[in-house]
């Protein structure tokens, strides 16, 4: 078992929150326990954390700040903590969306990461692999902090109709990601659109891709396969993919109508959860 007196702080960006919460934990003259009762966490998850077994989120961090009056030292340390949790071929990547002016998205059969809602992005995540269940989910959602800070970028996304039809989580789930969906209606920083199946042959049908554009460095393709991500700075990748979206969203349907497709289907797909997991949701 580890103790906290044996963590290194230097050697990973959640050994030092671990540490730096214990510090000024004992600085306040509080336990573990207290301190859980004030920010209405159980004192064995602050002992996690602060031992580096159990990841903090961003709303722990908060409470915790306010609690201890850290000048908020514990909410900027979790952005790199939970970063620090990603694949590492995946870091890279997540640096770019962080740094992008504009992303724009193309998926073929789900919703984006980065627009997906907690059950969503577990149903997701949880396929073949249910290890570290909840910190992989809450590290996945931290990368759509993103899209609330003072800047963010501007996201569009296209993706197939598939991804409405795919039933990812169950009736409710679907339901609940499709009404996440819908609110960024009037949004002009995320734009989202649907692709149609009745459109046929589309200039996406080599798989799914994100395109980063920069206020000042070159342009980026993403493609990500099993376990593995691929980018690429290359000019004729970028023209290629660059042309691809543009087609894209010529094909796709406009964002009015989009909304309204997706409300369709939640409606008459989604509004009741089927006879075996009980009463209605709508």
């Amino acid at each position: 078992m580890t103790h906290i007196s044996a963590l290194d702080p230097g050697a990973s960006p959640l050994d030092y929150y671990g540490f730096e919460l214990r510090r000024h934990r004992e600085a306040a003259g509080l336990t573990q326990k207290q301190l859980g009762d004030i920010v209405n966490y159980t004192g064995s998850l602050v002992g996690q954390i602060e031992t580096a077994r159990k990841l903090p989120t961003p709303e722990f961090s908060e409470r915790v700040d306010a609690a201890l009056g850290t000048g908020g030292l514990l909410s900027r340390l979790v952005g790199l903590v939970l970063r620090s949790q990603l694949p590492g071929w995946f870091q890279q990547v997540a640096e770019l969306q962080a740094r992008a002016a504009e992303i724009y998205s193309f998926e073929t059969q789900m919703v984006h990461g980065l627009l997906q809602t907690p059950a969503y992005a577990r149903a997701v995540l949880g396929t073949l692999n249910q290890a570290d269940l909840d910190d992989r989910t809450a590290v996945r959602l931290a990368r759509q902090g993103i899209l609330d800070k003072g800047e963010p970028p501007v996201f569009w996304a296209v993706f197939s109709e598939a991804a409405l039809l795919l039933e990812i989580g169950g009736p409710k789930t679907m339901r609940e990601q499709l009404m996440h969906l819908l609110s960024f209606e009037g949004n002009p920083r995320v734009n989202v659109q649907v692709l149609p199946l009745s459109g046929g042959a589309h200039a996406g049908l080599q798989g799914s891709f994100d395109l980063y554009r920069f206020a000042g460095d070159p342009s980026i393709v993403y493609t990500e396969g099993y376990g593995s991500g691929h980018p690429t700075a290359n000019p004729d990748t970028v023209k290629d993919c660059s042309l691809r979206y543009d087609h894209l969203q010529a094909a796709a349907l406009s964002l009015r109508d989009s909304a309204r497709l997706i409300r369709r289907t939640m409606e008459e797909r989604y509004g009741e959860q089927s006879a075996r997991d009980g009463a209605p949701v709508a």
